[in-house]
């Protein structure tokens, strides 16, 4: 086992694999940009190296500068977390030329599913279900147009190197395609330095649904189960729950299989999760898989009783999986909020601003908030805004959803703009209590913005 670990992260995350680094007697090392200096993460590690300027592209983006902390700090291993470089292939490439692990999947599971078009790809070979679609790149507008016709509309354009939505078009008629592939193509571009792009059928009525993997260095690989992702702003989540309100055991039971599936055609260890869109008849068709640890973890180790960080740290290790598929079980029914620094009022427009007061619910059997700031801390331009995960947990949903009632109830923000009233509202609203959600859900329930109903 290591003895001392650094994570490249910040925030909750990095605040996360800390917690789990003490469980096991490992030391930690921090590492804090220019923004970052009185942040929690850096309080809470036993070691913090200074890395850069407050964006990211100076500081966590950096390899050269991960790589340089940990010969610094004798540091044995990094934990990526999620985002930043946590599903760079070239940045784990840069670790094990240094001879430091990485916590997390091969190189080569890393660069087939980060390439959408790629993943997809592998994923038919698995023979894991995709949604009817052109997986080719597509050159021009043109193009899209006559791989659109077969497919029929309404059609997908997304970027092949795409994520958190970006480069993201649902496409109606050839003239909505043509004018949303010179946006999303220039947005890719911004967003990914790769203007790449594919399309494929849109699901009418669509929910995200995703199982969690798990897999050790000597093929041995299970799955954890689902968790409903189906609440979400611009294609990126606000809710996320295990089990699901919709999935049956049969359909648990094949998606799992697939998951397992593809993980093991590409020779996946680590922690992993394999996205699905599923529609109202259950039919599941493959998304992606994001080679890391999801922000949505907390809710599958709240019905697992798992750690999943120890799991990864473990196999990064050498260590076998300790688990068979028989020795997981589920057990009870869990929720996340995610907690930002946005203004729900304006289309959740993101909030910076230094953080006055903050009172997070208290953990319990019940409850549990993995945070990464303090009062006094600010919300930077640069980052993502989150400032908690709230997650409640119950035996079963309708247990779940009181509990994070009260937690948010509990919950106080000042200083900041934030989505506190708004999850209050989707624990209240009585399509989510029924179940009946999908990837519109907010449109659907709040067409005028949620201002209006204010």
């Amino acid at each position: 086992m290591f003895k001392k670990i650094l994570i490249a992260n910040r925030g909750e995350i990095a605040c996360r694999i800390i917690k789990t680094c003490r469980k096991l007697g490992i030391r930690t090392v921090a590492v804090f940009s220019d923004a970052d200096q009185t942040a929690l993460h850096v309080q809470m590690a036993d070691d913090a190296v200074h890395i850069g300027g407050a964006k990211a592209t100076e500081s966590y983006l950096m390899p050269e500068r991960i790589v340089a902390a940990c010969q610094a700090t004798d540091a044995e291993a990094v934990h990526p977390g999620y985002g930043f470089l946590s599903e760079d292939a070239e940045f784990a490439l840069e670790l094990s030329k240094a001879g430091i692990p990485f916590i997390g999947p091969r190189i080569e599971a890393i660069q087939s599913m980060g390439d959408k078009i790629l993943s997809k790809k592998k994923a038919t070979q698995a023979g894991v279900s995709v949604a009817p679609g052109f997986l080719g790149v597509l050159p021009d507008a043109d193009a899209a147009i006559e791989a659109a016709r077969p497919i029929g509309y309404p059609v997908m354009l997304k970027a092949s190197a795409g994520g958190g939505g970006r480069g993201m078009r649902i496409c109606r008629t050839d003239q909505g395609l043509r004018e949303a592939f010179v946006q999303a193509s220039r947005e890719a571009k911004s967003a990914f330095g790769d203007e790449r792009m594919f399309i494929e059928r849109y699901i009418e009525e669509p929910r995200h649904i995703e199982i969690q993997v798990l897999g050790d260095r000597y093929g041995n690989v299970v799955h954890l189960g689902e968790r409903e992702c189906s609440i979400q702003r611009r294609h990126q989540k606000v809710i996320e729950e295990a089990p699901s309100p919709f999935i049956d055991a049969k359909t648990r039971a094949a998606m799992g299989a697939q998951a397992v599936a593809l993980a093991k055609a590409v020779d996946y260890s680590s922690a992993g999760t394999v996205e699905f869109i599923v529609d109202k008849n259950r039919n599941f068709y493959f998304l992606e898989m994001n080679t890391r640890i999801q922000v949505e973890h907390p809710v599958t180790e709240l019905v697992t009783g798992l750690d999943l960080v120890e799991e990864m740290i473990r196999n990064a290790a050498g260590e076998r999986l300790r688990y068979a598929q028989d020795d997981i079980k589920f057990k009870g029914w869990a929720i996340e909020a995610r907690l930002y620094a946005e203004d729900p009022a304006r289309d959740f427009f993101p909030s910076p601003g230094t953080i006055t007061e903050w009172t997070p619910a208290a953990d319990s059997a019940s409850v549990r908030v993995d945070t990464g700031v303090l009062a006094g801390n600010e919300i930077s331009l640069y980052y993502d805004p989150m400032i908690a995960k709230v997650c409640s947990y119950g035996r079963d949903r309708g247990e779940a959803i009181e509990h994070m009632k009260n937690a948010l109830a509990a919950t106080t923000v000042g200083g900041v703009r934030s989505n506190l009233a708004f999850l209050a509202a989707v624990m209240r609203e009585p399509r989510f209590v029924a179940g009946d959600l999908s990837t519109n859900f907010i449109k659907d329930v709040w067409p005028k913005g949620f201002a209006a109903a204010k």
